[in-house]
């Protein structure tokens, strides 16, 4: 028996919502631990955002291929003709039979834009830097720094949550959706909105810390641009794009189609589960966004007592 097929039985549950999304949940930590490894015998942690952002796109793909892989394998199994690939084309049109949904392709793309522009962007820094130093205290500690990866996988999976469960309805299921609806509008825009907000303040904030470097000015803060408006409007982006994508998946979770196809019952308490499996990702990095902006207001604090 392959590996592959090890892993397929393995993770067969009854449901298929859940038999795609607790491996592309237990993918992250997976992948994780991989580069933890390497990472902590190096004391090194410049792999880290980026492996950040490679665990977002591979979780991604895998939670809209695995129910084409499954289908697959058991065809090769049973001996008939194997089901084609989706279409990521015909899903975007709408055409019947293209194994996906639009919004499923649309936030998985929406993921991967964001997760592949922010690991470019952190990589690029810690390059330029050398270190980060987040890690100055624990990276000669090899429990606490794999720990820190692990932490890195609870935090893709719970930001991921509305997308893979999203991803892990059936599609011949979500063929019966409605085919737009004002979440999908009001998400949308909230994502481009964000997005666009958190591009520009980082594009922003580079920009002032390359002319600090280059002895251009001497300024503590950056106060310029949307930097005038919000001591962290990176982070309001991503906390508004992230919203955006909960919006556009609590729609679906939440309607009908939604509540049958994660084999919930319905009523108030399958519609209040499915809006908490699509809220936990911007409440989470809210927090995550808090806890951080706290952490630098008590350091700028000590330093100037």
């Amino acid at each position: 028996m392959t590996v592959l097929s090890t892993l397929l039985h393995a993770t067969a549950f009854r449901s298929p919502f859940l038999s795609t999304l607790l491996p592309s949940i237990g993918l992250a930590y997976g992948i994780q631990g991989l580069v933890a490894i390497p990472s902590i015998l190096a004391q090194s942690e410049k792999f880290y955002d980026l492996s950040g952002s490679l665990t977002y796109l591979s979780c991604t793909a895998l939670s809209l291929y695995l129910p084409t892989i499954r289908a697959r394998y058991a065809a090769q199994l049973a001996g008939t003709i194997k089901p084609a690939w989706p279409s990521l084309a015909g899903a975007l049109m709408g055409k019947a039979g293209s194994g996906l949904n639009w919004r499923q392709v649309v936030l998985s793309a929406a993921v991967s834009v964001w997760a592949t522009r922010l690991g470019t962007y952190l990589f690029q820094r810690i390059s330029a830097d050398g270190t980060d130093s987040r890690f100055d205290k624990i990276r000669g500690n090899p429990p606490v720094f794999l720990g820190a990866f692990f932490a890195q996988a609870t935090w893709v999976s719970l930001c991921l949550l509305p997308v893979l469960a999203l991803n892990s309805l059936p599609s011949t299921l979500l063929s019966t959706a409605a085919p737009i609806l004002l979440t999908d509008i009001l998400g949308l825009l909230l994502f481009t909105g964000g997005l666009s907000f958190e591009v520009v303040a980082d594009r922003q904030k580079s920009k002032w810390v390359e002319e600090k470097k280059a002895k251009k000015h001497s300024e503590e803060f950056l106060t310029r641009g949307l930097w005038s408006k919000s001591r962290h409007p990176n982070y309001f982006g991503e906390s508004t794009l992230w919203t955006g994508i909960a919006v556009v998946a609590g729609g679906v979770l939440c309607s009908n189609v939604g509540q049958v196809g994660m084999g919930f019952a319905g009523g108030l308490g399958g519609i209040m589960a499915a809006a908490a499996m699509a809220g936990v990702s911007p409440a989470f990095v809210t927090f995550l966004l808090l806890k951080v902006r706290v952490t630098e207001t008590r350091r700028v604090s000590l330093a100037r007592a």
